[in-house]
């Protein structure tokens, strides 16, 4: 089915959509992982970008009920060059279509997506349509340009849970109001660290790299109050990825900062900009962002390099954060940006990338080990 995408600059491309009629809105985004793919539209930090993947050809391994970062699909739409019909893995259940279609969600392929790729990274990620059913290149865009900006948007009200709940065994287990109100009910049971997760959109990877560390999860909505968060007395608080811009998010800064030195505290991605923001620090948005699993980043304080799998399109400014307070302890190699900070005197430390990885290589997971051995 023929279909048309347009950009805000007035910029379109021919495609075809496999997952039938439709339309999608969003941010213009690349991903340059060569697998992954089912990670990727999983990911709440995706939460309205189109996602574009860089590799050609997507769906040959098709889609199972295990490589999932969250309950849904979260990316507005999928950008291909080539889909793939005939998945062959021993764990597929079904295709890359299906799924898609499953969940209303738009896929389009059959168009240079290299010459996409090389425009955003001149122009910048934008704003863009497609639709296969408004194939006029001037109506599209005129569209395109009357969607919000990510910037000042708050992204995390639409995909944080609920109602808290724990991590158990690899899955989600309700947690009665009884519990909520109580929390001696449920946390310390047995020998293990109790660690109170804010959800800002947090995937599923980072909840079973904490628990197979011998960590108690227990997950709450990014509305949480620091006062909800002692009266649990964890022994740790973690600081989860989500999507778009940290700055509308006054009210997770505003219930961080007294969470700073209380117990040990980590953050990862925009849990990263989060902490830089209650430290006193600024963010902004980058060019075209990091998106992908082979991004270089450089451990300052003994110069290790990791490679790392990333997805952000924010980034706390280096000279913001308060002298003699803070510090960078990451970088990234392609641009110098900020991959990495920690508070100088407290047990508080974030960074950017995701040492879960998810796809990507598991360079980074002593991260995990560090935060664990912070609460002992």
């Amino acid at each position: 089915m023929k279909a048309l995408l347009a950009l805000e600059d007035g910029r379109t491309f021919k495609c075809r959509s496999f997952t039938g009629s439709g339309e999608a809105q969003g941010e213009v985004v690349f991903n340059t992982g060569m697998s992954g793919y089912q990670e990727v539209l999983t990911d709440p930090s995706y939460r309205g970008q189109m996602v574009t993947m860089t590799y050609p050809l997507i769906g040959n391994y098709g889609i199972n009920d295990e490589d999932v970062e969250s309950n849904r699909i979260q990316v507005a739409a999928f950008l291909l060059r080539q889909y793939q019909p005939y998945p062959s893995n021993f764990t597929s259940l079904r295709s890359l279509a299906d799924y898609l279609q499953s969940q209303g969600v738009l896929g389009v392929h059959d168009f240079d997506t290299r010459a996409l790729t090389r425009h955003i990274r001149s122009k910048g990620a934008m704003r863009a349509m497609i639709s296969t059913r408004d194939l006029d290149p001037e109506s599209l865009a005129a569209k395109a340009r009357a969607i919000p900006s990510m910037a000042g948007s708050d992204l995390v009200t639409g995909v944080t849970t609920d109602r808290p709940y724990r991590w158990v065994d690899g899955k989600v287990e309700a947690v009665t109001e009884n519990e909520w109100q109580q929390p001696k009910i449920w946390r310390h049971r047995g020998d293990k660290h109790c660690v109170v997760a804010f959800d800002y959109g947090i995937k599923y990877n980072i909840l079973r790299c904490l628990e197979g560390l011998g960590c108690e999860v227990f997950v709450v909505p990014a509305s949480t109050t620091a006062d909800e968060v002692k009266a649990m007395n964890p022994d740790g608080v973690f600081l989860s990825n989500g999507p778009g811009d940290p700055e509308p998010l006054k009210y997770a800064v505003k219930n961080i900062q007294p969470l700073i030195g209380y117990k040990p505290l980590f953050g990862i991605c925009l849990g990263n900009q989060l902490l830089g923001l209650a430290l006193g620090g600024k963010t902004y948005k980058m060019k075209f962002g990091h998106r992908g699993i082979n991004q270089p980043v450089k451990y300052l304080p003994t110069g290790a390099i990791e490679i790392t799998s990333q997805n952000h399109g924010f980034s706390v400014d280096f000279d913001s954060l308060p002298k003699g307070e803070a510090m960078v302890t990451h970088i990234n190699l392609n641009d110098n940006t900020v991959e990495g900070i920690r508070h100088n005197k407290l047990p508080v430390f974030s960074v950017q990338y995701h040492p879960e990885a998810s796809p990507g290589p598991h360079d980074a997971h002593y991260l995990f080990k560090e935060f664990v051995g912070l609460m002992k």
